[in-house]
């Protein structure tokens, strides 16, 4: 790709080269435009990197609005049936790429997200596409913007205050001072994704440009997310780190059926991490341990046998698991010796064990930032502010979270892509 510098005129000004800033850049161009990426690191997309533990899970077959948590719901809608898992995977045909799909409609890379990130290079250089690595932007600012604007104030983000408009529907060209030099663009992307995973150089920069242009903004929080409890209250499970069992995890009227995996200081596994997305602190989740049986009527079955309750669960359950729940829960005895009601109340309790953790392992290991740019301020079709033309965000940083499974990068493509046809 060629790399840029020093002062420049450009259509198109991405900041942030992860999934969807590609995507953006390669439709961009494609329709003539050119356009600049400018990324704060040295690695190139690194979210997809370790995407799927490296295997790079892309999309998802299923990939559609249900499937995504946002205060407008209804805003992925056209973005999501413009660009389709279809779409991406016509993509990877056409570079011969091998792909192959695991449970629940996830589509993983044959060989692992490098691949991926290859294709999309290779895609940006044949669109035109010019690159700007280890790039840090210091100053968005426009220079028609009026004195007395509504976004004169002060900025408490840290960046520096940038104009808007003079007039209804009327574009600014914004100049972006960045470590590498100055440059100038009709339309500005914000591409920068969200808070999770600092250590790959997540940053809030997109939301401090949303602050700075006046956009706002809805409520931050860790997604797909371990969660944490007390100690004391988790001393009993603590050694059961690594244990894992079927479940259905439910909080509201959201539930999921996956695994859930203990840990030293909490529960994990996929179940965990999708409800997590949807999960308010204070409140109980409830876990269903034997979806696929009917535990009151099975012991009916065993109401004269001698075996004790724990060892009756371990048919069920994984043993050290069914020892724990039965001593917090029940005196381990045999079946015969409980009584009708108690019984019952221990079926319910296996279907329905409510705990409530204490907080969740926050932004180092979550997987996507909930919240973010409201939507209601961005155009559906084309991921434009509607108060400042030119503006677009796109990604993680928009407050549209998919659930577990290659949604999130299915939203990146699609927003992507919506926003490259329109910039």
């Amino acid at each position: 790709m060629p790399e840029q510098d020093s002062a420049s005129n450009v259509d198109v000004l991405i900041v942030g080269a992860g999934a969807a800033g590609m995507m953006c850049g390669i439709e961009a161009a494609r329709r003539g435009r050119s356009v600049l990426l400018l990324d704060h690191s040295k690695n190139l997309a690194e979210k997809i990197r370790i995407s799927g533990g490296g295997r790079c899970n892309f999309t998802n077959l299923n990939a559609k609005p249900e499937n995504y948590l946002s205060r407008n719901p209804h805003f992925c809608r056209s973005a999501l049936a413009r660009y389709t898992p279809q779409h991406f995977i016509a993509l990877l045909q056409k570079h011969n790429i091998g792909y192959h799909e695991k449970t629940l409609g996830q589509l993983f890379c044959d060989d692992g997200a490098e691949a991926i990130i290859g294709m999309l290079k290779s895609e940006c250089d044949a669109a035109g596409v010019h690159w700007c690595m280890l790039c840090e932007v210091h100053k968005i600012h426009s220079p028609r913007r009026a004195e007395g604007s509504p976004h004169s104030g002060g900025v408490p983000t840290g960046l520096p205050l940038a104009g808007t408009r003079e007039g209804p529907g009327e574009r600014v060209r914004f100049h972006v001072s960045t470590s590498r030099g100055e440059f100038d663009a009709t339309s500005l992307v914000i591409a920068t994704g969200g808070l999770s995973i600092p250590r790959i150089g997540a940053t809030p920069f997109g939301y401090h440009v949303a602050e700075q242009f006046g956009i706002p903004m809805t409520r931050l929080k860790p997604g797909l997310v371990p969660l944490s409890f007390a100690p004391e209250d988790w001393k009993p499970y603590a050694g059961l780190t690594g244990i894992s069992l079927d479940a259905v995890v439910s909080y509201g009227k959201q539930l999921f059926r996956e695994s859930i995996l203990f840990t030293h200081r909490g529960l994990s596994g996929p179940a965990i991490l999708q409800i997590s997305s949807y999960w308010e602190p204070g409140q109980p989740l409830h876990i269903n341990l034997l979806p696929d049986s009917g535990m009151a009527e099975l012991f009916v079955q065993q109401r004269s046998s001698r075996m004790l309750l724990s060892n009756f669960l371990a048919q069920y359950l994984p043993k050290r698991f069914a020892d724990v729940w039965c001593a917090q829960f029940a005196d381990d005895k045999p079946l015969n010796q409980y009584a009708d009601k108690e019984l019952a109340v221990l079926a319910a309790r296996l279907h329905d064990w409510q705990i409530t953790p204490s907080g969740t392992l926050g932004y180092a290991k979550a997987e996507v930032t909930c919240g973010g740019v409201d939507t209601r301020a961005l155009s559906s079709k084309t991921m434009e502010c509607n108060d400042v033309p030119g503006l677009y965000f796109i990604g993680e940083v928009v407050d549209v979270t998919g659930q577990l499974g290659g949604y999130n990068l299915q939203w990146a493509w699609s927003s992507g892509y919506a926003a490259g046809h329109a910039v």
